[in-house]
């Protein structure tokens, strides 16, 4: 901050650090009183570096007395807490910034340009190992202290979306209940993240791979060149429609990244610009609490043994904890998903819907309102339902009228009408490209082959 020349007042309570900073930084003022800082209206950012439990006192006085606020990593230790510091910040019009530094790092900034290209695919798989000896601390885990930062950029190539579970175990060897060592698992539907810390390790290692469909980035921080690493093929697979895939080997290329300037003067600088330009920073409030809420649920996991599924607030639907319900579906308010269903990407299901157990609805498949899908139901692309339908237990819904499994349909199927009211009884099968009329009831056990009035 000295260097971009907003630096104005240092507050520490150690005199003695202040005696050097008088030294280091010439014509800054420096002070032991906080009130000092709240009370000068020259001040109108602050940034805020305590220990973490101090975060939430700090930022929130800051914010009260009209100042914008850049809070070191975690936000506060508590989501209620961080919560609260978004709400004061969106009423005073202020900014508020979290310090995950790993955002403005060279090869994260073209790692996210290249993600966002498409060029290796949808993400598949991302793993981040953060190993080094020390820094022992007593107070916070290695999981609070060292993975925060993987978590905030793995959240980001994730598009901002929380996991729908995740998984942690670790051991404690120096401090009793202070973990030196953690693995982390964040299950997605369509990816899987593992993240390994520890600080107990004989060699340092800070490495981020990151598996798209089409290709891999390999990120090492602890090479002093060529950090950044793109292999744009990594399977082949022969003519032969019983090929066994081969990996692609010896195709590397060196991603340059401009290293004019150090990650932390990029953020400073950042900071500085929103606060001038009122533009919401790239980890704002609400991407610090996101990477707490991961954070919490991961802490959740290492104490208790076992995996812990995020529940999200903004849905006004219920869904079993066991149900998997994609990225991209719609699902209307008050729908009920039940045990092992899955819903894909794509899929829409209007209001007070029932879905039961084992139900599988497929991308673009239509639901409306207030019907009901017994179990082992499976609705396929091209099933275009009205309100109030009734599936029977097991029914069946086709979509392919001459079905093969060596050629592909390239997604084109045929539709299936099912108009309002329409019941389908158990085990029925609804041959593809017929329209069930209103309020019809199909027997158990019937094969509809042609249009129902």
């Amino acid at each position: 901050f000295y260097n971009c020349n907003v630096l104005h007042t240092i507050c520490d309570i150690n005199e003695d650090s202040l005696n050097s900073y008088n030294i280091q930084y010439p014509n800054v003022n420096t002070t032991t009183n906080w009130n000092d800082i709240l009370n000068n209206n020259d001040i109108n950012s602050v940034c805020i570096a305590l220990p973490a439990e101090m975060h939430f006192k700090f930022a929130k006085e800051a914010l009260l007395r009209n100042k914008d606020v850049y809070v070191e990593k975690p936000i506060t230790l508590d989501v209620k807490e961080g919560e609260e510091l978004i709400k004061i910040a969106n009423e005073k019009n202020r900014i508020l910034m979290v310090g995950h530094l790993l955002h403005y790092h060279p090869c994260i900034e073209k790692i996210k340009e290249i993600v966002n290209s498409g060029k290796i695919g949808k993400i598949k798989n991302i793993v981040a190992n953060r190993l080094n000896l020390g820094k022992f601390r007593t107070q916070e885990n290695v999981l609070w202290s060292f993975a925060p930062h993987d978590i905030s950029v793995i959240l980001n190539l994730c598009n901002s979306k929380l996991p729908q579970s995740v998984l942690c175990t670790g051991v404690s060897h120096i401090t009793k209940n202070i973990h030196d060592t953690t693995n982390s698992i964040l299950f997605y539907n369509d990816k899987y993240i593992n993240i390994n810390v520890n600080w107990l390790n004989p060699y340092k290692e800070q490495k981020m791979s990151i598996i798209g469909e089409k290709g891999m980035l390999l990120f090492d921080d602890v090479l002093k060149e060529n950090k950044l690493t793109l292999y744009p093929e990594y399977i082949k697979f022969s003519s032969d429609i019983n090929s066994i895939p081969e990996p692609v080997k010896n195709n590397a290329i060196n991603i340059e990244c401009n290293f004019d300037k150090s990650p932390l003067l990029k953020e400073c600088e950042h900071f500085i610009n929103c606060c001038k330009t009122r533009n919401t920073p790239i980890t704002d409030g609400n991407e610090g609490l996101r990477v707490l809420k991961v954070l919490n649920n991961l802490q959740e996991s290492l104490i208790n043994n076992k995996m812990i599924y995020l529940k999200n607030k903004k849905e006004k639907y219920f869904k079993h904890e066991t149900a998997i319900i994609d990225d991209g579906a719609e699902i209307g308010e008050g729908t009920k998903i039940w045990h092992y269903s899955h819903i894909c990407s794509g899929a829409k299901i209007g209001k007070n819907c029932n879905i039961g157990q084992n139900v599988f609805i497929a991308k673009d498949a239509v639901i409306g309102d207030n019907c009901k899908v017994q179990n082992n139901v499976s609705i396929y692309s091209g099933v275009k339902a009205g309100n109030y339908v009734f599936f029977g237990p097991s029914c069946v819904l086709t979509n392919d009228i001459n079905p093969r499994g060596m050629h592909s349909k390239g997604g084109k199927y045929i539709d299936t009408i099912l108009e309002d009211g329409v019941t389908l009884g158990a085990n029925s099968t609804i041959i593809c490209g017929n329209t069930i009329g209103k309020h019809s009831l199909i027997g158990a056990g019937s094969v509809v082959c042609k249009n129902i009035e």
